[in-house]
Formats: structure tokens, sequence, C-alpha cells
């Protein structure tokens, strides 16, 4: 069990925010599937043989779910564990992933968020007071600037009467 950090809650991205790296996220994905479709269809093309290639262009439904599902997960998993805890909506809107008690996250977390997002409905469980990726892996969305503030100040604080050294 973790420590929870009031200066992590207090500090949390907001709902807006969240909203604006999920849009955000959504239209990178949108493209990243968009070139892997390009890249099969040539593929497919060129060989014609590829059972893989045939069905990621035939419009089932089901192996579009399926390869939806692999690329974000993959896509936020890179991301976020490569990136500081920072997907591209998250880089823009100046926010990323800390636990709960202000460390990085494991990757093991990254990764259970990863796949946390495949649930239905979770896409818009940050409507809530936490999403449910957040809550379940003791992860939070924090805004950077207001929570590096907040630790600065609170170093300041602690550093009242100390003696200093020259």
């Amino acid at each position: 069990m973790r420590k929870h950090l009031k200066i992590v809650e207090d500090n949390k991205a907001s709902q807006g925010i969240r909203l604006a790296n999920y849009i955000i996220d959504l239209i990178a994905l949108v493209i990243i599937n968009f070139f892997l479709s390009l890249i099969s269809i040539i593929l497919y093309n060129l060989t014609s043989k590829s059972f893989f290639f045939y069905f990621y262009n035939n419009n089932s439904f089901l192996w579009e779910y399926l390869m939806g599902i692999i690329v974000a997960t993959l896509y936020y998993f890179l991301f976020e564990n490569f990136s500081n805890g920072r997907t591209l909506g998250k880089l823009i809107t100046n926010t990323k992933v800390l636990s709960i008690d202000g460390s990085k996250p494991s990757m093991t977390q990254i990764l259970y968020r990863s796949f946390c997002r495949i649930v239905p409905f979770n896409a818009v469980s940050f409507l809530g007071y936490n999403g449910w990726h957040d809550s379940w892996t003791e992860t939070r969305v924090i805004n950077i600037r207001k929570y590096n503030e907040a630790v600065n100040a609170k170093m300041e604080i602690d550093n009242i009467g100390v003696k200093e050294i020259a």
C-alpha cells in the first residue's frame, strides 16, 4: 500500500484538461491506425498471401476492435513508460502521471493503467472523482506546473530556520 500524499491530490489535472488529453490521444491513435492500415494495404497488395494483412483491411468489426485495443495499449504503455508518465496529450497540456506517493509510476503500474483502458466506459470514468485506471493503479494525472510550485513552496517552508552554510 502506497502512502497517499495530499500534495498529489491537490494538484490533479482538471476534468477539462483530462478531456483534452483524451481527445488529443484519440486523434493520435486514429492517425497511427490510419498509417498501420495504409502499410498493411500496401503489404497485402505486394504479397497477397498474408492472413494478417487481409483481416486488418477487410472491415471485420471484431478484428478492428482487437487491433484497436492492441494499438491503444501499446501507445499508452510505451508513451507513459518512456516519456516520464506522459502521452502526446499530456505533453501538450503539461500534465503527467504520478503515483499517489509522489514518485514516478513503476512499469507495472503503467502496464496496468494501459490494460485498464480496455474496460468499457473507462475512457469517460475520469469525469467522476478519479478515473478507474487511476484508482485501480494508485496513480494520478497532475498539472506539472502547479505540482512543482507546491513542492517548491513546501521545501521553502521546510527550510525556514535552517542555517545556510556558504
